[in-house]
């Protein structure tokens, strides 16, 4: 879910804040590492999910069907 996504990203920015801040205690640290690194690895499958249900629209036939093709990242 898209919204899912964006509030990860969200909570993403608020560890980086919170750590770059260096003023907690080890353990703190240690955890929201942990959790930056579990949602990092959800938005990446996430995003790579949604890579592979993007279609180009090609063209329109004469009945108005698309006429599509699987978009492909280039690596």
């Amino acid at each position: 879910d898209v919204m899912d996504f964006e509030k990860k990203i969200k909570r993403l920015e608020d560890i980086v804040q919170s750590m770059e801040g260096g003023d907690l205690a080890l353990d703190n640290s240690l955890k929201l590492f942990e959790e930056g690194v579990k949602l990092t690895k959800e938005c990446h499958t996430q995003l790579s999910e949604a890579e592979q249900k993007v279609k180009l629209l090609l063209s329109v036939d004469a009945q108005g069907n698309a006429q599509t093709q699987d978009f492909v990242v280039p690596k």
